[in-house]
């Protein structure tokens, strides 16, 4: 690879991903293509063209293609537009954050069959597991950039795509284990993105099965996924001693496996559970160790690939959290600030949810005509995201700006309400 065309946004994606080899980026973007949906095939010359400078445009197909899976739009890795098919559109009235709206690109993808037809009688090889997993990858950039509102959909769809293999195909016991295990996680996907929709029964269902899939594969790393999970949702819900109780069990059973992300990611849990059970003390110590841990990550072993959110912006949102539900709101308001600041902009339902969170700091602070700039900003991240937990916070925000008796308050719920509406209506 020449220096130039190392330094290329479109090359130093696929590095942060593990793409930079053509057989590698090439089973990534088959892989996609085909869980949503679009019957395109690029060869190793294409790759290496789109990675040089000034790369040429690609057609509808593959750019929907780069789209899942990076959860950006091409133009921000360098690509030329317009965008295909989307110069004058528009999402509820609101300017599209990326040009792909969220809901035509989503519901493209749900709309295809992406399904893996194996008969009884067809053998399932090493290159079907990279290509079932490889699909997992995209429901997890897709649910970064969009959350879980219409994605979940299409998890449920690659759920039973894997069960179909499991039933249906012939394999060895060692390609078996690796299927369930493609199950379990699948479904602590499902679960998450239910989550996310706020269908908190649903995702307590299809948590349920991941965990008696790890506990059946006696597999540490994915009940401990579950645990987490199952932590933050308790704590959602407003049952923190349990939240407490399952992150600690998640917690302990992560120690023995040398990730200090990991680690860190649980003791965030932790001390998200202790400020709601009023422990401050414990709760800004266990916050305190999970940023040591976090600094720590170059000396053990890699975090999982789920983990790859938790860093220093996700640390100073839970400052920021801390502070909020103890009442020191202008405390809250630098911690919220620097967590928006530092979110990667793949990761657009957390932008979402940290700027209005930020609102909301800000209003409770007094400062009332920032916070009332900072949620109506904070429409230009909503138009791509459909998120259950976004929009609570949204409906939070709204109701507080309608009680203060402010010009500038006034005019934000006003435009805030009308976003509710035409989102609605659409």
């Amino acid at each position: 690879m020449d220096e130039d065309e190392a330094q290329t946004p479109f090359a130093r994606e696929c590095a942060g991903r593990r793409w930079s080899q053509p057989a590698a980026f090439l089973r990534a973007f088959e892989a996609t293509a085909e869980l949503v949906g679009e019957q395109v095939v690029i060869t190793d010359r294409q790759f290496r063209r789109w990675r040089q400078p000034n790369p040429p445009r690609p057609r509808a197909g593959s750019w929907r293609v780069l789209h899942a899976m990076f959860g950006m739009s091409p133009l921000d890795m360098g690509f030329p537009g317009p965008e295909p098919g989307t110069a004058t559109r528009t999402l509820t009235g609101h300017p599209e954050g990326t040009g792909v709206g969220r809901r035509d690109f989503v519901a493209d993808s749900l709309g295809a069959a992406a399904g893996l037809a194996l008969g009884s009688s067809d053998a399932v090889g090493t290159s079907h597991i990279v290509e079932l997993r490889e699909g997992l990858r995209s429901l997890y950039t897709l649910d970064d950039a969009y959350g879980g509102g219409d994605v979940r959909s299409l998890a449920v769809r690659h759920l039973r795509r894997v069960r179909r293999v499991i039933n249906t195909g012939s394999y060895p016991d060692t390609i078996g284990r690796q299927l369930q295990m493609l199950a379990g996680e699948t479904a602590e996907q499902c679960g998450w993105l239910y989550y996310d929709a706020d269908d908190q029964d649903a995702a307590r269902r299809y948590w349920g099965e991941a965990l008696t899939t790890a506990t059946m594969l006696r597999d540490d790393g994915l009940e401990i996924l579950v645990l987490a999970s199952l932590s933050m949702q308790a704590s959602y819900e407003g049952r923190p001693r349990d939240g407490y109780d399952l992150a600690r069990a998640a917690h302990q059973r992560a120690v023995t496996l040398g990730s200090p992300v990991l680690v860190s990611l649980l003791a965030a849990r932790e001390a998200r559970a202790l400020t709601l059970m009023c422990d401050l003390s414990l709760a800004r110590k266990r916050l305190a160790e999970s940023m040591r841990m976090v600094d720590r990550s170059d000396r053990g072993r890699p975090a999982p690939e789920w983990a790859a959110f938790h860093g220093h912006a996700e640390l100073e949102y839970a400052h920021g959290l801390l502070y909020t539900e103890t009442g020191h709101h202008k405390a809250a308001v630098p911690f919220l600030r620097a967590a928006l600041a530092h979110q990667h902009r793949t990761y657009g339902r957390n932008r979402a949810l940290y700027r209005l969170t930020l609102a909301r700091g800000l209003v409770q602070a007094g400062e009332i005509d920032e916070g009332a700039a900072e949620a109506v900003g904070s429409l230009e991240h909503l138009a791509e995201v459909e998120s259950g937990r976004v929009g609570r916070r949204l409906t939070e925000v709204r109701g507080l700006l309608d009680g203060v008796d402010a010009v500038s308050a006034r005019d934000a719920a006003e435009e805030l309400t009308e976003y509710v509406q035409q989102k609605g209506d659409g």
